[in-house]
């Protein structure tokens, strides 16, 4: 099918900045589609001005329904970068939709900032949680962050200081490109710039001495999180979150999920993957949206429920891990989900349930291991091994 969408990138110099052949294509529009800075940006165009829809997903119904007509899309630079037009692409065929590239916020930013774009992450708090961001603040990195509003650098900031990084220099960068481009500089710590609701911000991660070290790979301590005790310990964890194998936009079921850990340090350690957590207990529930919050994932799902009836719904997952309630129900209802090349991880701690985990290895196959830990403590003026109790995991790929 030949293409009639268009789906241009523009900067603050509008039309101007556009190559000619672009020009050309929102020049001869029917149908103009943006934001209202937008339209002002390409405010010599004779087409039909249409504003983004609320609600938001009702955007390709209306593209659908001007089919057969010369429909223009305007973002913001790189219309693929975080932006409109990789959604409208899960939705419209590439055949039928022509991208015209402009010079993304990062790239500008870097540009101002002197940075190689090798050597940096981006991410969008933009119309997001701004929380997401927490899972990036580590020793000397540096950040560029598509921002929701004019208050998002200050909570950023926020997020900065109380985790030990409130030297940290912050850099707003405001209408790039265009002949109102602003720049703020800070550090996070005394942070109090006003700014306009439309920016990009670039954060170089300063870590005092006393700064919360949490990487993305898993095993982080048990005293970051809220809990009741019952939780899948630090060195347990990691194992099981090795044989979970988290990768790029995977799903995991976190079944019986108590504080969320598992969960939270499968979403932590891939960018873009996401959890379900189903757990009966609500103060548990609780805790394990308080440690995604915390933590920097917040879109955790959270479930109120026992398997199988809990799952109905669901999406099908990439892995699943079993740290509470199970049976061989349970192991049957998640195996049956699991999408091909899926993980599954079941951990038990009685006998009773490590009798089943023995009995489905021998039926299934994988990985059984026995995980014993034995933490240094004091003994009077001495110090001594204190072991955790020993936990039985058994593991497998569904191929």
């Amino acid at each position: 099918m030949k293409p009639w969408l268009h789906i241009v990138g523009i900067g603050e110099d509008g039309l101007a900045g556009l190559t000619p052949a672009t020009r050309a294509v929102v020049e001869a529009a029917e149908v103009v589609v943006g934001g209202a800075r937008h339209h002002v940006l390409a405010a010599n165009t004779s087409a039909e001005m249409l504003a983004w829809p609320s609600p938001f997903d009702a955007l390709i119904g209306e593209l659908e329904a001007r089919r057969g007509k010369r429909v223009v899309v305007l973002a913001t630079g790189d219309p693929l970068w975080f932006s409109v037009g990789a959604r409208i692409g899960h939705s419209i065929s590439a055949g039928e939709i022509t991208y015209h590239p402009q010079v993304s916020a990062f790239q500008l930013a870097a540009a101002r900032m002197g940075w190689s774009m090798a050597d940096l992450e981006t991410l969008t708090v933009h119309g997001r949680p701004v929380e997401q961001m927490i899972a990036f603040i580590q020793p000397d990195v540096r950040l560029l962050i598509l921002t929701t509003g004019e208050e998002t650098p200050t909570q950023i900031a926020a997020f900065l200081t109380a985790r030990g990084f409130g030297q940290s220099r912050m850099t707003v960068l405001a209408a790039m490109g265009g002949e109102d481009e602003r720049r703020f500089d800070g550090v996070a710590a005394d942070w109090a710039h006003e700014v306009p609701a439309f920016n990009t911000l670039a954060v170089e991660c300063i870590a005092a001495p006393d700064a919360a070290l949490m990487p993305r790979v898993p095993g982080l301590s048990d005293d970051v999180f809220i809990h009741d005790g019952t939780m899948t310990k630090r060195e347990v964890r990691a194992a099981t979150l090795a044989k979970l194998m988290p990768m790029r936009g995977a799903l995991l079921w976190d079944v019986g999920t108590g504080c969320g850990s598992v969960a939270v340090e499968w979403m932590r350690a891939a960018r873009y993957a996401r959890a379900v957590g189903i757990e009966p207990r609500a103060d548990r529930r609780t805790m394990a949206a308080g440690n995604a919050q915390a933590l920097g994932v917040p879109t955790l799902q959270l479930v109120d429920g026992y398997v199988p009836a809990a799952l109905e719904g669901l999406a099908a997952p990439d892995a699943i891990f079993i740290g509470g309630g199970l049976s061989r129900e349970t192991f049957t209802a998640c195996w049956t989900a699991l999408r091909p090349l899926g993980r599954l991880v079941a951990n038990a701690v009685t006998l009773e349930s490590e009798v089943l985990l023995v009995a489905l290895y021998k039926e299934f196959g994988g990985d059984l291991v026995q995980i014993s830990i034995n933490r240094a403590e004091a003994l009077g003026p001495l110090m001594s091994w204190k072991p955790l109790r020993p936990v039985t995991q058994w593991s497998l790929i569904k191929r």
